[in-house]
């Protein structure tokens, strides 16, 4: 997608850049200062219907919170899903004060502390194992809290997921118990006391490519049926993970959904039901669920020429977007699509940098965009802002005051 595109997903009804019909001009107002991000709830609601909308019937969606934790954005999802995913226990917070039941709360993520394992176990949500270890100390924390865990098993399998903007599974990882140590583990868990109800298997991250994803959940089925047969007791639980992408940059389109939904049918109804029964199958999604419903908007406080190079200077920067830096995973850096808030059509346009108030050459939020001319006071605008943002972001670095954050 290119830049016009994105902005032409966020237009008002005066044909202006908005945020939930309001402009960006007055939501500047509203929110009193800038820089902050800007939050669309119906464009998340849109986005969470059209996923339903391609799933099987039966099959769950699951919130990942890390991708955007603003407790207002996860009360809003809560009722539109039907888990939420947590990887500490201050989002675990987060997803039980909006009323969800501790049940549908998983709690994944290696280095879980043994105080963080009690208040899990206390709470009673599902804890994702990551180690054997891991497994003895949930076994030591139920004993300290005197009640029953819920526990599953998150497997690294033995395939990579091609495509992906973070490979989470294959070959070594931090992330998950390898497959072929599955079944010993299975077996300790039996004499710890502790009942597996089941698997999640999540392989890689932002990946726009329905083929790839279509191969990597097969696989996955293929793994978790192989795995229950050796499971002590019935599975009910599976989690085949997500990593379905969004499209940041001019040559990405946008992921074939009707595609990859079309395959869950299959694999639910063909493969998995007819082995395991009534067993609960979910999906874990999170930047494609919010990710292009937010915005960041920050303010040009200079505008300086350099050797025949133009900077807009903002009072933003990679403090608060660090993916918009390319510093974020990025290999080879490109520009997030971005924009100019509130300027007449006609302007003319030009080839400028847009760079943070920061103290290093790593803040730069457009290296060489072409934009309508923008001038001190005016709102530069960084898109697909919706997910790993704010939290993602070195926010402490040099004192600078952090921003705001609206769901409108």
């Amino acid at each position: 997608m290119n830049d016009e595109e994105h902005v032409a997903a966020h237009l008002g009804p005066d044909g202006m850049l908005a945020v939930g019909g309001v402009g960006l001009e007055r939501l500047a107002a509203r929110v009193g200062s800038t820089p902050f991000f800007a939050y669309d709830r119906e464009a998340i609601s849109r986005r969470v219907a059209a996923v339903r909308a391609a799933l099987p019937e039966g099959l769950d969606l699951g919130y990942a919170i890390k991708a955007n934790p603003m407790p207002a954005v996860v009360q809003h999802m809560a009722p539109l899903v039907d888990t939420l995913d947590v990887a500490s226990v201050g989002e675990m917070a987060v997803a039980l004060d909006t009323g969800k039941r501790a049940e549908k709360v998983t709690f994944a993520g290696p280095g879980k502390t043994d105080a963080e394992l009690v208040r899990a176990v206390a709470a009673g949500v599902l804890v994702e194992l990551e180690s054997a270890g891991e497994a003895r100390r949930v076994a030591r924390a139920a004993e300290e809290v005197g009640a029953v865990p819920h526990v599953a098993i998150r497997v690294n399998p033995d395939f990579a997921v091609k495509g992906s903007g973070m490979r989470m599974g294959g070959g070594p990882q931090q992330f998950g118990v390898d497959a072929e140590q599955v079944v010993p583990l299975m077996s300790m868990m039996n004499d710890l006391g502790l009942q597996c109800e089941g698997f999640h298997v999540f392989a890689g991250s932002q990946n726009l490519h329905a083929d790839i994803l279509v191969e990597a959940q097969s696989r996955t089925v293929d793994l978790v049926l192989e795995l229950s047969k050796a499971a002590p007791r019935p599975v009910r639980y599976l989690n085949l993970g997500g990593g379905f992408g969004i499209p940041y940059f001019a040559k990405d389109r946008p992921l074939d959904l009707a595609a990859v939904g079309d395959n869950l049918h299959r694999l639910t109804e063909e493969r998995l039901r007819p082995v395991l029964g009534d067993v609960s199958v979910g999906i874990e999604l999170g930047r494609y669920l919010v990710g292009e419903a937010g915005l960041y908007v920050t303010r040009v406080v200079d505008r300086k020429t350099s050797r025949g190079t133009t900077y807009l200077v903002v009072d933003g920067g990679m403090h608060h977007q660090l993916a918009a830096s390319g510093n974020f995973g990025q290999v080879i850096r490109r520009n997030y699509p971005i924009a100019v808030a509130g300027v007449p059509e006609d302007r003319e346009h030009e080839e400028v940098t847009v760079v943070g108030c920061l103290c290093t050459p790593l803040d730069v939020l457009g290296d060489k965009v072409t934009l309508p001319r923008a001038d001190v006071g005016d709102l530069v605008v960084v898109f697909q802002a919706g997910a790993y943002g704010l939290t993602a972001s070195p926010t402490a670095f040099l004192g600078h005051p952090g921003p705001a954050e609206v769901l409108v």
